[in-house]
Order: C-alpha cells, then sequence, then structure tokens
C-alpha cells in the first residue's frame, strides 16, 4: 500500500458545490461504490461529510488509470484533481452537481469483501450490523446522527455557558447508596471487600456543588443502570445533568425551555412555540392515563361514573362502591376501523395494564353492539353515552376499576394503541409539555412502605408539609417532567436545603437515622453550613437525539450500544477476567447453581 505522500485534504467531500467548479483540491476517505463502463472509470468518495463522484477516463495518466481500474469498495484513498460540473447530475447527493477530475491517487488501504453492502437502502440483521458496528456506522444512515449528536452537545454547552453555568466533572467511582435502580459495583484492590458504585447520576455531588457556592453547574455525564434493555433505555447512558441556585421550578422551566427552542431550530430549523403547557400530574392521568401524555391526538379519557353511579352491573357496581370509577374514551368515528376482533386485542393491551376487561359499545350505521349495556336501565344508558358524547359512527372502550389510577393506566394504553392502528398520530408534530406536581410518594408492595417517586431529596409543596408523616399518599411534590409526544425527555425537582425537613422526608421514607447518616451522611452534614434554596433536572440526552431525528430505538444514535442482555456484540463485553485478577480484587466467583 503507499502512504500519502505530500497530499493533504484540502476539502470535505460533501461540502464543495457548484460555485466550486474550477479548483484544484484534495479529497479523502473510503471507496463507496466503483463502476467501470470501459473507458471510464466513476468512483464514489465517501468521508464523514458525504459523497462525492470521482472521473477517470482516457486523457487520465496511465499509471493513475490503471490504480483505478483496481478499487474496491471501502479501499481507502486520497486524491487530487480539478472539480467540474457533472454533465449527468443527480439530485440524490447535495454533490450531485459536479464530480472531480483526478490527476493524483494515493490507495492508503486495500478492505476484504465486507459482510454485508454499505448501503442504506441495504436491509442487515440488527446482530450483524452490531458485530461489525465499524462498518454499519460507515453507512449514511448510522454515521449522520452521531455527527449530529456532537453538534447537539455544542450547543447545549454554549447554551448554559452564556446563562452563567459552569461545567464541573463529578466522580464515576462513587459510593453506593439506596432508594434507586441496581448499581454497577466496582470493587477496590487497596481495600479488600470495598467496592465503588459506577454512578446513576450525578444527583447528591451536584447539590454537594450548590452548597459549595458554584450556582449554576452542568455536565454531559455518563450514567449507568443496571436495569433490562428497552428500545429507550441502555446499561450506560449520557445525561444533560444542571443544578441552579436562588431558583423556583418556573425559573428551571423556563430557562431550559430556551434551550429546547435553539436545538430545535438550530438543528431542524424548526420554531417551538413557548411557554410550554404546564399539566399537573392528576390532570394528565386523569386525562391522556399517562404522566408522559402524547399529545399529538385526542380520544382524552372521560369519566362517566356519575352517568352510570347507581346502576347493578356488577363491575360497574363493584368498582364505585369500592371508591374507584367507570371511565372511556370514545373513539370517534372510528367504528370502520375498530372491528370486534381489533376490540378483543384492544382488551388483552388493557388487561396488561392491570384492567380485569375493556367493555365497548360500537354505533355503526348498521346497528350497535355492546358487551355490556343490555344490562344497563335505558336511563343509565343514555346517560352514559351523552357522558361520552356518543354518536353514529363512534366506539365506546369503557373500563371500571376500584384503582382510579390503574383504570386511568390502562386506557392511555388502549388510547395509544388505537392511536397507533388508526394513524392518528401526526409523525411530524413536536407537541412539548410540562407535567408539574407529582406525588411525591409511591407505594411498593414489594417493599412494604413508601417510596420517593423520584429522590428523597425532592421539596414537597407547601400545602403536603404537615401530610408527610399522616398521610404521605396525598403528598405531592416541587417535581417536573419535560414531556415530548408521549417520553419524558428530562426531569427534575426543587431541592430540600432544610436539614430538618430532610430528617423528616428520611422518615417518611423509613429510614432510620443510623441508616440515612450512612448513606446520605455527608450530604447531611453538607446542610449544617448553609444550603442556598436550589434545583435542577437532567435530560436523557440519547433520547433527545432519538427523538429529534425520529429514530425507533436509542442504539441508532449511539456509536457503539448494548444489545438486550447487557453486552456488546463487536468487542464482545462483558468477559470472564483472569484468574489473578480476581485474585488481587479479593473476589471469588460462584457458579450460578451454587
Amino acid at each position: 500500500m503507499e502512504t500519502m505522500g505530500n497530499l493533504r485534504r484540502t476539502r470535505y467531500c460533501g461540502e464543495v458545490r457548484l460555485a466550486d467548479a474550477g479548483q484544484e483540491m484534495v479529497v479523502a476517505g473510503s471507496i463507496a461504490k466503483c463502476r467501470d463502463k470501459g473507458g471510464i472509470i466513476f468512483a464514489d468518495l465517501r468521508d464523514t461529510t458525504g459523497i462525492l463522484q470521482m472521473v477517470f477516463d482516457d486523457s487520465t495518466d496511465p499509471a493513475v488509470f490503471e490504480k483505478a481500474s483496481s478499487l474496491k469498495s471501502e479501499y481507502v484513498v486520497i486524491a487530487r484533481g480539478v472539480l467540474r460540473e457533472r454533465d449527468a447530475k443527480t439530485d440524490k447527493i447535495a454533490t450531485g452537481d459536479v464530480e472531480l477530475y483526478v490527476t493524483e491517487l494515493r490507495v492508503l488501504s486495500a478492505a476484504e469483501t465486507t459482510p454485508f453492502e454499505i448501503r442504506d437502502e441495504v436491509k442487515v440483521k440488527d446482530e450483524l450490523r452490531l458485530k461489525y458496528r465499524y462498518l454499519d456506522l460507515r453507512r449514511p444512515s448510522m454515521h449522520d446522527p452521531i455527527v449530529l449528536r456532537s453538534k447537539i452537545c455544542q450547543i447545549i454547552r454554549n447554551y448554559y455557558c452564556d446563562n452563567h453555568f459552569c461545567e464541573i466533572e463529578t466522580p464515576m467511582l462513587i459510593k453506593s447508596t439506596p432508594e434507586g435502580a441496581r448499581d454497577y459495583l466496582v470493587p477496590s484492590r487497596v481495600q479488600p471487600g470495598h467496592f465503588y458504585a459506577l454512578p446513576q447520576s450525578p444527583q447528591l455531588y451536584k447539590q454537594i456543588l450548590m452548597l459549595s457556592g458554584f450556582d449554576r453547574y452542568f455536565q454531559i455525564a455518563r450514567c449507568f443502570r443496571d436495569e433490562d434493555l428497552r428500545a429507550d433505555r441502555q446499561p450506560e447512558f449520557t445525561q444533560v445533568d444542571l443544578e441552579m441556585s436562588f431558583v423556583t421550578e418556573e425559573d428551571i422551566m423556563t430557562l431550559n425551555e430556551g434551550l429546547i427552542k435553539k436545538l430545535w431550530k438550530e438543528i431542524l430549523n424548526i420554531d417551538v412555540a413557548t411557554p410550554f403547557q404546564r399539566m399537573p400530574w392528576d390532570e394528565a392521568m386523569a386525562r391522556y392515563g399517562s404522566d408522559k401524555p402524547d399529545t399529538r391526538f385526542g380520544l382524552e379519557i372521560i369519566d362517566v361514573t356519575s352517568a352510570v353511579r347507581s346502576s347493578e352491573f356488577a363491575p360497574f357496581k363493584g368498582a364505585i362502591e369500592a371508591g374507584g370509577s367507570v371511565r372511556l374514551i370514545n373513539c370517534k368515528g372510528l367504528a370502520d376501523k375498530l372491528t370486534r376482533k381489533t376490540i378483543d386485542k384492544l382488551g388483552d393491551v388493557a388487561k396488561t395494564y392491570g384492567a380485569k376487561g375493556l367493555a365497548y359499545t360500537r354505533l355503526t350505521a348498521d346497528g350497535e353492539t355492546s358487551s355490556f349495556e343490555k344490562f344497563l336501565t335505558e336511563e343509565e344508558k343514555a346517560a352514559l353515552r351523552t357522558a361520552a358524547g356518543a354518536e353514529t359512527g363512534d366506539v365506546l372502550l369503557v373500563v371500571s376499576d376500584a384503582d382510579n389510577v390503574r383504570a386511568c393506566t390502562a386506557l392511555g394504553q388502549v388510547r395509544l394503541e388505537v392511536g397507533r392502528r388508526c394513524e392518528l398520530i401526526d409523525p411530524e408534530k413536536f407537541n412539548f409539555l410540562w407535567v408539574v406536581k407529582f406525588p411525591l410518594f409511591e407505594y411498593s408492595e414489594e417493599e412494604g412502605r413508601y417510596m420517593a417517586m423520584h429522590h428523597p431529596f425532592t421539596m414537597p409543596t407547601e400545602d403536603s408539609m404537615d401530610k408527610l408523616e399522616t398521610e404521605p399518599g396525598k403528598c405531592y411534590a416541587n417535581a417536573y417532567d419535560i414531556v415530548l409526544n408521549g417520553c419524558e425527555l428530562g426531569g427534575g425537582s426543587i431541592r430540600i436545603n432544610d436539614p430538618a425537613l430532610q430528617d423528616r422526608m428520611f422518615k417518611a421514607l423509613g429510614f432510620t437515622e443510623e441508616k440515612a447518616r450512612e448513606s446520605f451522611g455527608f450530604l447531611m452534614d453538607a446542610y449544617k453550613y448553609g444550603a442556598p434554596p436550589h434545583g435542577g433536572m437532567a435530560y436523557g440526552l440519547d433520547r433527545m437525539v432519538m427523538l429529534m431525528l425520529k429514530r425507533d430505538s436509542i442504539r441508532d444514535v449511539i456509536a457503539f450500544p448494548k444489545v438486550q442482555n447487557a453486552s456488546e456484540l463487536m468487542s464482545g463485553a462483558p468477559e470472564t477476567v483472569d484468574e489473578k485478577q480476581l485474585r488481587e480484587l479479593s473476589i471469588a466467583t460462584v457458579s450460578a447453581e451454587g
């Protein structure tokens, strides 16, 4: 193979345009495709910016032409030539008006035949793509999101720095604490039997920074959670983390709306209207059955309990007497699309989310069918339809449950499934909103106690202060999530800065004083020396990029992602290690059976 010699790149392939015609330039990259037309050779050169067609013909230096005739896909080359206007233009690539007539060519590296074609239009199994990730990333559809992610990070950095934030790195080896997902643990060699944890978030350290007088902090931080994977979750992920002193939740939300507005304008050229809607958690659950509602379409949940309060229909009566409710969604004009077979499948969705079943009424021009209305009086039937705003062509999907949250959650998932099946969701929309005033606690059946819905440092609302010990289930938090198209984009809260209130919070969570000090003693000690009011939030960067680019999985916007079992197919991680390393760490392994 040859070396670059005295050739050095002067232009990037994807950046040249017709206005550059006549200029001599040097380009470098990999051969995406090569076509020998008998006397004329066309070679598409690919670099990080795009593709440029190179041309060799009968007027080309014979030695250069001979080299060109040996070119194959993925050969790495550097070439000098003159840019000229193409005879046959194309709009398939940004440089489709020009081509490079090559006068000098150096082949820097040959390439074997790849396991799959490096073209977007070629379908490749995920397992093969991830095994050969370095080839997969050469495809424009995979390469471009990684480049765009870098640009997004730069905009984020500039925005926060322009707003008086200081970028500070927090430790990667930290103390393991409870009240979260499972930690990834790192054994200490110098302290046998002791372990660090990889951070699930920089939460404690960023609060300490506020107590340290830094006032405004941000970090694009790596975080780790030993959780099961899904389309929008990885065991290691990137978080845009920030904290601010002397602010209210409204200050934090307003500042971060500015960031979103800037990102969407500079990356997508979309003007995002601000301020975003603020929706209390109770309202989000009641209307959409979700704390991250997708507001791009209707089908809102309707409470029809009052219409059937006196009904003797057992499912309705039992739910109402137990303090629950009867709720429905009216699928307006969808009777032709929602067949009985489809409704049965929707019933399975409802059951998956805890509902005992899904009752229905179909109102078609050919007649009416219902799974439950025969058990109602005419008055009850009329009252229910009036409450639902039912008309011919509609389908009513009904859930009754003693647990109102469970009823709404099940209907919320049915709503989303109907939206997808009936193509009610506009994929071009970006609907933002803030969900605010979350419950402070949620009850864990597994733990047999209340747990913090977000984390134990979240400030209760003013009207919840006197309920911490007596009615924890009725307490609300100064917490907020930013939601985009039914996905949580980020979230945060105002933090407790009063040591006495923090002690009460720990007690409400079932912490003994000893346990609280064991886990959070350094933070509790720091509070003694003056703690400003502060709050913050964090975005999932991977998820943000995924949603901006309308990708289905965050794997498409992460250079080297993990698969379902948390392994990385390209390198083979995780892997067993040498016994000597284990001995140095005072670690002994046991079999799964033992």
